[in-house]
């Protein structure tokens, strides 16, 4: 394949990609809140067709978020203050019609929720209020810092879920204590 094909077909592949990834969108606010960081955030759109389907079939669904505060440096690589990885999983039993719903903080189960209502299930999946991210006594006064969530799910729907089976979002903040 000679080059200019090549080039071509990559960018036909990335304006697809970027079709694909804006049926999504991550909403993301950071809070300090006393002496706690917290965050905010919504997966849009996320609950697809292809989700509740897999769903209704008996597939254990799962998102996954990696949630990484850093630290803006201007002259070198950012720095990593800390790294949550959130999960939330939905196991659907078809006998009882009743989805177990699990959300897991660094492997660590910190609530589960059995529902009969699917509002509550796209709810559980892909909205977080007032996630707790770290201590203020890890961050230093003035400086820049922004939250970067990337979210995932499984099984492999047909978008975020899909092509790239990933979307990312960050939002910013200046800490003042």
């Amino acid at each position: 394949m000679n080059r200019r094909r090549w080039f071509s077909y990559m960018m036909a592949v990335l304006a697809g990609s970027t079709t694909v990834l804006s049926k999504e969108s991550l909403r993301i606010v950071p809070i300090v809140n006393d002496d706690e960081v917290l965050v905010s955030f919504e997966l849009a759109d996320a609950y697809t067709t292809g989700v509740r389907e897999a769903i209704s079939s008996g597939l254990r669904t799962t998102f996954t978020y990696d949630l990484d505060l850093r630290m803006m440096a201007p002259f070198w690589m950012d720095r990593s203050i800390v790294t949550v990885i959130v999960s939330t999983t939905d196991q659907y039993d078809n006998l009882t019609r009743r989805h177990i719903l699990t959300r897991t903080l660094d492997g660590h189960v910190e609530q589960t929720l059995v529902t009969e209502d699917e509002s509550v299930v796209a709810r559980w999946l892909t909205t977080f209020a007032r996630l707790p991210v770290c201590r203020t006594s890890r961050l230093e006064p003035g400086r820049e810092y922004y939250l970067r969530i990337s979210a995932r799910s499984r099984p492999h729907g047909d978008s975020l879920l899909g092509w790239a089976n990933a979307i990312t979002g960050q939002a910013k903040f200046t800490f003042v204590p």
